[in-house]
């Protein structure tokens, strides 16, 4: 990461330097007289936590200001929905039937991206958890355009590499899901969620959340594939019982393809009641 302020004080990489080519003694072998910024068992001790947290929020946010990104359009989406081509493979049929759904996100973002270059390609820049499946597609369709797109992976015991997708200089790496999550809302402008599992029910429900109770501003918010969503989760149920608020089911559209999505992104202002949106 480059930082272009001077500054009148010696550099923090000069003296990681110096500090390396000092003699050879019990003293400068010893943990105490590691620089605390360079050391990393320091920095990952259970006291560091806030300092560790602070870092995740700031390196991301440095490095997107630093590549111009000034607004995102977020998509979630499961890591196991498979390109189409590969269906075959998916676990089960209906994995393979979702399969669909990573073409749309492909050409969502593609389209996207499209736009977002005409206007110098800072703007609505496509943003994904970084992985495979509906995020892979994310990205893809952003390449595809010939634009960048952002990857925001998490270290998980299972998963994940970056997707070959992913902008190399805009793809970052989380330990905190918390961090993670905030990285993907700070710029947001859109937010776009696929069929997916428990993770994205986590994104789905929090952003969700954070819109409801204003401490996010209102962005369009489309859920793609309405059959999905209507099957695992009854959302009139929940106004019905009045855990939520009737006026809470317009804050989403439901959305079956790319094009439907573009549609209501460039005319959101108009439709903002429930049922001005055909379908919905």
């Amino acid at each position: 990461m480059k930082d272009d302020r001077h500054s009148p004080f010696r550099d923090a990489h000069t003296d990681r330097t110096a500090a390396q080519g000092v003699p050879n003694t019990p003293q400068t072998r010893s943990p105490s007289y590691t620089l605390a910024f360079a050391d990393n068992e320091f920095l990952c001790r259970e006291d560091l936590r806030p300092v560790r947290l602070q870092l995740e929020l700031l390196k991301s946010e440095l490095m997107m200001n630093e590549a111009g990104i000034e607004t995102t359009v977020v998509l979630f989406g499961g890591a196991r929905i498979p390109d189409p081509v590969n269906k075959a493979t998916a676990r089960t049929q209906t994995l393979s039937d979702l399969s669909h759904f990573y073409d749309e996100a492909r050409e969502f973002a593609r389209l996207m991206t499209q736009k977002s270059m005409e206007t110098g390609g800072r703007q609505n820049v496509i943003v994904t958890g970084g992985g495979p499946g509906v995020m892979e597609a994310g990205n893809r369709g952003a390449y595809d355009a010939g634009g960048h797109s952002i990857g925001l992976n998490i270290v998980l015991p299972f998963e994940q590499a970056p997707n070959a997708y992913v902008t190399p200089d805009l793809s970052f790496n989380f330990h905190y899901f918390a961090i993670r999550k905030m990285h993907f809302l700070m710029r947001a402008r859109a937010i776009c969620v696929f069929p997916g599992g428990f993770g994205t029910l986590d994104e789905l429900f929090e952003s969700l959340t954070l819109i409801q109770t204003g401490r996010m501003e209102r962005v369009p918010f489309l859920l793609f594939g309405r059959a999905f969503w209507e099957k695992i989760i009854n959302w009139d149920a929940l106004a019905d019982a009045g855990t939520i608020s009737a006026d809470d089911l317009d804050l989403f559209r439901f959305v079956d393809s790319a094009r439907e999505a573009i549609d209501i992104l460039e005319n959101w202002g108009s439709t903002e009641k429930r049922g001005d949106v055909p379908g919905r």
